[in-house]
C-alpha cells in the first residue's frame, strides 16, 4: 500500500481488464505473499485512522511523486498522455504526468478512509443530485457509468446516499484476502459490491436490472473484444454490455464524474443522461451508445486531465510498441 514499486494491488488495478484471475488453488509462496499483502495493509490502515486524513492524503501524494516514475507504470503513463495529447509541448506533458501520480497517490492513501469521503461527511458535494433521486423515485433500473477520475469511490458514495439502489459492479482482485478488505472498506458506507460471474454480459447483471435495481460500472478501461469506437482521435475497444443493457430494458444511461477539490474534498457531478438512439438495428445502435459513452469519458479527461487514471493501457497493444 505504501510502495507503488512493490504494490502488486495497485498494478492489478491498472490492469484489471486485461488480466486473468489467478488458480482457485495458490501455491504456497503466493499464498504467502497474498497474507502478507494483506497485513501490510492493514497496519498502513491502522496508522491511516489516527491521522488526519488531509495529512494521509498528502503522503501518498508526495510518495507516489518520488516513486511512481521509477515504476514499470511511469511509461504506459507517458504514452497514454502522448497518445492524448499529442499536440502538447514535452513540458505540458511532464507536468500532466506529475499531476496524475499525485492524485493516484492520495487515491490509494485516501482508499482506507474511504467511510469518510461521503456527502453525509461533508466532503463530496453532488451537482445534480436531482437526478439520482429522480432514478430512485421512478422504481426503474438505471445504468450509471463514468470512468476513473480523481477518488472515484465517491461516487458509489453519492449513489447510495441518494437512496439509488443499486449494485457496485467491480472486478475482484486476484489476492482474496486483499478483495474482502475492499468489500468490508466499501460496506463501511453502505455499498455492495458485485463481480458478476460469467462477465458483463452475464445473467447476473440482467436479473439485477429485471429486478428493478440500478448497476453502475466504470467504462474506461480496454475491453479485449469490447465495441469498436473512437476515443482521442484512435480507435479502442470498450465494454459494450452496459449501452446494450440500456437498449434492452429502456433503462437511463446515467454519465457521473468525480473531480477532486483543495482540502480532501470532491465534487460529484451528475450530467445529463445520454440518450440512446433505436434505429431497428441493434448493433449499430450500440456502436453508436459506445461512441457516445466514450465521448462523454473523453471530454471529462480534457476537461481536468490530472483527475484521470492513466496507468492502465487504454488504446490497442500496438500503440504501445
Amino acid at each position: 500500500m505504501f510502495s507503488l514499486r512493490t504494490a502488486p494491488a495497485l498494478r492489478r488495478t491498472a490492469d484489471a481488464h486485461t488480466s486473468a484471475p489467478m488458480a482457485d488453488r495458490p501455491s504456497f509462496s503466493r499464498d504467502l505473499r497474498w497474507r502478507l499483502e494483506v497485513v501490510a495493509f492493514d497496519i498502513a490502515r491502522a496508522i491511516a485512522c489516527v491521522l488526519p486524513i488531509e495529512a494521509v492524503s498528502a503522503a501518498g501524494g508526495w510518495l507516489a511523486r518520488k516513486l511512481g516514475p521509477r515504476t514499470r507504470m511511469a511509461r504506459t503513463a507517458a504514452r497514454n498522455i502522448e497518445l492524448a495529447f499529442p499536440d502538447w509541448t514535452p513540458e505540458e506533458r511532464a507536468a500532466l504526468l506529475e499531476a496524475q501520480w499525485d492524485g493516484l497517490g492520495r487515491y490509494f492513501f485516501e482508499f482506507p478512509l474511504t467511510d469518510q469521503l461521503t456527502p453525509a461527511k461533508g466532503r463530496v458535494e453532488v451537482v445534480g443530485r436531482e437526478r439520482l433521486v429522480e432514478i430512485a423515485r421512478s422504481g426503474k433500473p438505471a445504468v450509471l457509468i463514468s470512468g476513473h477520475f480523481a477518488n472515484f469511490e465517491v461516487m458509489a458514495a453519492a449513489i447510495v446516499d441518494a437512496g439509488v439502489p443499486c449494485r457496485v459492479t467491480y472486478r475482484a482482485a486476484n489476492n482474496p484476502y486483499f478483495d474482502r478488505r475492499v468489500v468490508e472498506v466499501r460496506a463501511r458506507y453502505g455499498v455492495t459490491l458485485f463481480a458478476p460471474k460469467g462477465g458483463l454480459g452475464s445473467r447476473d447483471l440482467l436479473e439485477t436490472l429485471m429486478d428493478g435495481r440500478s448497476v453502475s460500472f466504470l467504462n474506461d478501461q480496454k475491453f479485449n473484444g469490447g465495441v469498436a469506437a473512437p476515443f482521442f482521435g484512435r480507435t479502442v475497444h470498450t465494454a459494450g454490455a452496459f449501452a446494450r443493457m440500456s437498449l434492452k430494458f429502456g433503462a437511463v444511461l446515467q454519465p457521473m464524474r468525480v473531480e477532486r477539490l483543495p482540502g480532501v474534498r470532491f465534487r460529484v457531478i451528475v450530467d445529463e443522461p445520454i440518450i440512446l438512439t433505436e434505429t431497428g438495428d441493434r448493433e449499430k445502435d450500440l456502436e453508436a451508445g459506445v461512441a457516445a459513452i466514450n465521448a462523454y469519458v473523453e471530454a471529462c479527461i480534457r476537461r481536468r486531465p490530472a483527475d484521470w487514471f492513466w496507468v492502465h493501457k487504454r488504446w490497442p497493444d500496438a500503440d504501445y510498441v
